[in-house]
């Protein structure tokens, strides 16, 4: 690449790493990211609402969610200025070959080409491939199985719990004579207590 065009492109590159530094500056004065105030300011969470909590708890991670994007724009505005000092600014960290400049004029921190990019997005997993790493350690005791294996599958497991649903009333056996009532005064009618209270 040519003398002018990299400036062109460090400069491009510095003016980049200014904005987002600007933007993440701005969500902490905004108190987008690193803002426990709301949530600090509770002595007790416990009469608030669940909804309440989780409202400010999804504000939080979308804060912290949205300052690690920025954060990664940051370290790749690095590795490209570094990039610059090391004479292979512009090639792609997968194949070698020369990013073309319209990319670079789009994203002057690209580290792939459009071909090596695309072939990265697709060989990320599925979402149903992408399962929780606690399933590999549960195996496959909860799925449905068509092998033949003996175990209990997700089949069976939901089999267990309607035969307890079954069961007959577990309810505890009261005394005949208090009727469901814990305090005698509970027996008091409405109609008792208002012939008590005087005209």
């Amino acid at each position: 690449m040519e003398k002018e065009k990299i400036q062109y492109f460090k400069e491009k590159l510095i003016s980049e790493q200014a904005r987002v530094l600007n933007l993440i500056n701005q969500m902490k004065q905004n108190g987008v990211i690193n803002s426990n105030s709301e949530m600090a300011t509770e002595i007790s969470f416990y009469d608030n609402h669940p909804s309440d909590t989780a409202s400010e708890l999804f504000d939080k991670e979308k804060g912290l969610a949205l300052k690690g994007n920025e954060m990664s724009i940051i370290k790749k505005i690095d590795d490209a200025l570094k990039s610059i000092e090391n004479h292979t600014y512009g090639k792609c960290k997968s194949c070698g070959k020369d990013i073309i400049e319209a990319r670079l004029e789009f994203i002057p921190y690209a580290e792939n080409c459009v071909a090596c990019q695309k072939s990265i997005g697709n060989n990320k997993p599925a979402e149903q491939n992408n399962r929780c790493v606690e399933e590999e350690l549960l195996g496959t005791h909860f799925r449905y199985s068509n092998s033949g294996e003996v175990g209990i599958d997700a089949e069976d497991t939901y089999q267990v719990v309607q035969r307890f649903n079954k069961l007959e009333d577990l309810s505890l056996d009261y005394d005949d004579d208090d009727d469901g009532y814990v305090e005698p005064i509970e027996k008091i009618s409405n109609e008792q207590y208002k012939n008590q209270l005087p005209d």
